[in-house]
């Protein structure tokens, strides 16, 4: 089956580590969200996109090791189907357009969103990722592969110092705010950027936070921890921001 309407679920979270090394992950609760969303029954069916990251090898492998056990889970009995879209060097498959189309869930990892998005103009496949949204494939991610699906964000693309990035795909017309709570710069930076008119009213995230979007509407903020929230920042009258704290639904 799939998404009732078009869904994207932009994140600052996704997996758990084991903390017996840095691939050794678990999926969090924002997976079975998203394959709930798409409707998938199951055996979902995840393809990951790690351009974010160069198509890194070891992401890769971290992501089918962290899948790879789900149907032992005792509490999610939900089984990933999992795969991935590389495109350094080249495509790994060969119809990307058809195996896109085929997945419940499209998951996009973190890294520099600038990259990202420049290297899927380069492919096409920003053209067929927009088709999947439509078709009802549940698009979601992390950090960089939260920011792109907006108009832009703050980000660590260009070096250590905060930038503001205004080239996102846009279908979702507001701005983005990741790791809100955990990277100093992150809040007065989106604070500045939407005060300025650089980004538009913008939607943030903290660490362990979620945002699902139903088209091009924001209906809900998730969490897979307490104390954490998401965070509206739209420009006030006095050419300053209004910060509104969105309390979000604890995921199980």
């Amino acid at each position: 089956m799939a998404a009732s309407e078009p869904t994207i679920v932009a994140t600052s979270m996704g997996f758990f580590s084991r903390r017996r090394g840095p691939n050794d992950l678990r999926p969090g609760p924002v997976f079975e969200l998203a394959a709930e969303l798409a409707q998938a029954g199951p055996e979902p069916r995840l393809c990951y996109l790690g351009q974010a990251v160069g198509d890194r090898d070891a992401s890769i492998a971290a992501v089918y090791a962290a899948f790879a056990g789900t149907q032992f889970r005792s509490l999610h009995l939900t089984r990933f189907r999992a795969s991935h879209l590389a495109l350094f060097p080249m495509p790994n498959v060969d119809d990307v357009r058809a195996h896109l189309l085929a997945q419940d869930v499209i998951w996009v990892g973190g890294g520099s969103v600038a990259n990202l998005c420049a290297v899927w103009r380069a492919h096409g496949l920003d053209e067929i990722l927009h088709e999947c949204w439509q078709a009802g494939v549940v698009l979601a991610g992390v950090s960089a592969g939260s920011i792109c699906w907006h108009l832009g964000g703050a980000t660590d693309s260009f070096g250590p110092r905060l930038r503001g990035f205004t080239d996102g795909l846009g279908w979702l017309p507001y701005g983005n705010g990741v790791h809100y709570d955990s990277e100093d710069q992150r809040r007065p930076l989106m604070h500045a950027l939407v005060a300025d008119g650089t980004l538009p009213t913008s939607h943030c995230t903290d660490d362990g936070v979620g945002l699902v979007y139903r088209g091009t509407r924001l209906v809900e903020a998730v969490a897979d921890r307490e104390g954490v929230a998401a965070y509206e920042v739209a420009r006030s009258g006095d050419g300053g921001v209004r910060e509104t704290r969105i309390e979000p639904r604890l995921l199980s």
